[in-house]
């Protein structure tokens, strides 16, 4: 009898020696002991699969086959088991399945030993080939389901901010699958995509790190978040993730629960478009209301820009700007001449004569409430939407 002998014996006994190798992965491999991850027979089966076509191989001279280690990566990725872990599992089976080669070969002292030294370097050859196979379909597999996964979440996220999940079990549901908490706060964040490419790369696995679940949807031309801000100081990380970031964005107020992300939704969305500038930035919508009643109605906000200051739009371009730089300054020191002309360089009187110059113009008086009201919307209106 010679090695292909041996191998034809042990192929009587493959249901028996399936299970012992079975048997000895579940107790050195952690991930395969719970019966709920790899159930006993998936495992027994594999084992016994690819058991065969390496027997086979010694048997009867066959091409070795890699269907049964596709079939294994494949599998094993789909229930979660780690790849390192796979890996070693199979490690184990192919030195047990040597190990019953070795014991049948030692009742036949007609078998060479060349022969065995052969057979072992053949067999860990077919390991090397298998687990290369074994990895590649485990990656692909994975690569698969995660885009599958990210897809589903992608869908879920949509549908929230279209508002067709209303009911308690189905907002209840949708947290599960995102991996959010079922009760807020929660934020919505909007981020402009220039260019077609994605502002925010990497932004999920970002507040996961900072300990900020979150989940999110990718648009032509924006990435739309859920923040779950329910942490200690999660609002704090979040800003300070985001503000890393070269894009623009708006923040939605805080909200209680995922039904209310429609109206979260459109309130970043106005944050965003109250963003002054073009450069990268975050707006709070709760940081700078007025603008973002401004940037919501932008029809009646051109409408009050010029029902309150044409009179100093149509003037030349050097006296519009100046008086109008002098009307923001003196808005942004509260009203006291003395600080805006120390913000602009001036002599306080300099800013005086303007300010009497606008009150002339508009018609309308410095002291009066209702008046610095109207002029601090307009104002907010040039500078949201400045054409």
């Amino acid at each position: 009898m010679d090695l292909s002998g041996v191998a034809s014996v042990l192929q009587e006994r493959l249901h028996e020696i399936s299970e012992a190798l079975a048997v000895r992965i579940r107790a050195e491999v952690d991930s395969y002991a719970d019966d709920s991850v790899v159930p006993r027979e998936s495992l027994r089966l594999s084992v016994e699969r690819n058991a065969r076509v390496v027997l086979a191989y010694f048997a009867e001279g066959s091409e070795p086959d890699s269907r049964p280690a596709r079939e294994t990566g494949r599998i094993r990725a789909e229930q979660g088991v780690p790849l390192v872990d796979a890996l070693h599992a199979y490690r184990i089976a192919f030195d047990s399945l040597w190990a019953h080669i070795l014991d049948e070969a030692r009742r036949h002292p007609e078998v060479a030993e060349a022969q065995l030294a052969a057979g072992s370097s053949e067999i860990w050859m077919l390991f090397g080939r298998y687990a290369e196979v074994l990895a590649t379909a485990y990656r692909e597999t994975s690569t698969e389901l995660s885009r599958q996964r990210e897809a589903r979440r992608s869908a879920l996220v949509e549908a929230l901010c279209r508002g067709d999940i209303t009911d308690r079990t189905g907002l209840d549901d949708a947290a599960r699958h995102l991996g959010l908490p079922k009760d807020g706060p929660y934020a919505v964040v909007v981020a402009a995509a220039l260019g077609g490419e994605e502002p925010l790369p990497g932004i999920e696995a970002a507040l996961r790190e900072a300990h900020v679940p979150s989940a999110w949807r990718l648009l032509l031309d924006q990435q739309i978040g859920v923040l779950s801000l329910a942490a200690p100081d999660a609002e704090t990380l979040s800003l300070r993730t985001l503000r890393r970031r070269r894009a623009r964005m708006g923040i939605s107020p805080l909200f209680d629960s995922l039904g209310d992300i429609p109206q979260a939704l459109r309130f970043a969305r106005l944050a965003l478009a109250g963003l002054a500038g073009e450069s990268a930035g975050v707006a709070r919508f709760d940081d700078h209301p007025l603008a973002m009643v401004v940037a919501a109605a932008p029809e009646e906000a051109t409408r009050l820009v010029h029902v309150i200051l044409k009179p100093v739009l149509v003037l030349p371009p050097q006296d519009r700007t100046r008086l109008l730089e002098t009307l923001r300054h003196w808005f942004a020191a509260g009203g006291r001449a003395q600080d805006t002309a120390e913000r602009m360089f001036l002599h306080p009187n300099t800013v005086r004569y303007r300010l009497r110059r606008i009150e002339e113009l508009t018609g309308r008086s410095l002291s009066d409430p209702r008046t610095l009201a109207d002029l601090g919307a307009a104002l907010e209106a040039l500078r949201v939407l400045p054409h």
